[in-house]
């Protein structure tokens, strides 16, 4: 029965270890405790999701955070599903549509104002920080917009960013006839 036990425990250490192996180098620690003994700290990991109504009356269903879920070949050889760590943290991002303009929201908390980089380009937004804390989103936006226009804000861990719609091109310009 010991010998079942200490299997048992080798399959959790290696199990373990092969998980510790996949996860990105800055969500891991050291960290020395009073009785002079090291502990590994991981973290911290984030998966969460939104769900609102699209403008069809679809649901649309955005994942936010720094894991992804997944599946890979557990210990067994069956298919389990697995979180797999990423470096960088996809922030929770609100796209609202109004009459002349595109108004997007981001939650960045914990970083500086001056670590944030963003850029546009014709209907899609990036954000970027590249800080202690690692934020990375490509935003989808429902159409094109004025590259010259975008006003941001950061206050509180909010980022909101107002973008003017690109006017239509006209269909073409009426020659006069002389």
């Amino acid at each position: 029965m010991d010998k079942w036990f200490s299997d048992f425990d080798e399959m959790f250490e290696r199990m373990f270890e092969e998980m510790a192996r996949g996860i990105p180098k800055d969500t891991t620690r050291e960290r020395k405790l009073a009785d002079g003994s090291t502990v590994k700290e991981f973290g911290p990991f984030v998966y969460g999701y939104s769900m609102t109504m699209g403008p069809d009356g679809k649901p649309v269903v955005q994942e936010f955070g720094n894991v992804k879920p997944s599946k890979k070949q557990g210990v067994f050889g069956f298919d389990q599903p697995a979180l797999e760590p990423q470096e960088t943290r996809e922030p929770l991002v609100d796209v609202i549509n109004e009459n002349e303009q595109v108004r997007v929201i981001a939650e960045l908390p914990g970083v500086e104002k001056g670590d944030i980089k963003t850029s546009v380009a014709d209907d899609t937004l990036t954000i970027r920080v590249d800080s202690p804390k690692k934020y990375y989103k490509e935003v989808q936006l429902p159409t094109s917009v004025d590259q010259d226009s975008p006003k941001a804000s950061y206050n509180n861990g909010v980022l909101e960013i107002v973008l003017r719609k690109q006017k239509p091109k006209a269909k073409g310009k009426e020659i006069h006839i002389d």
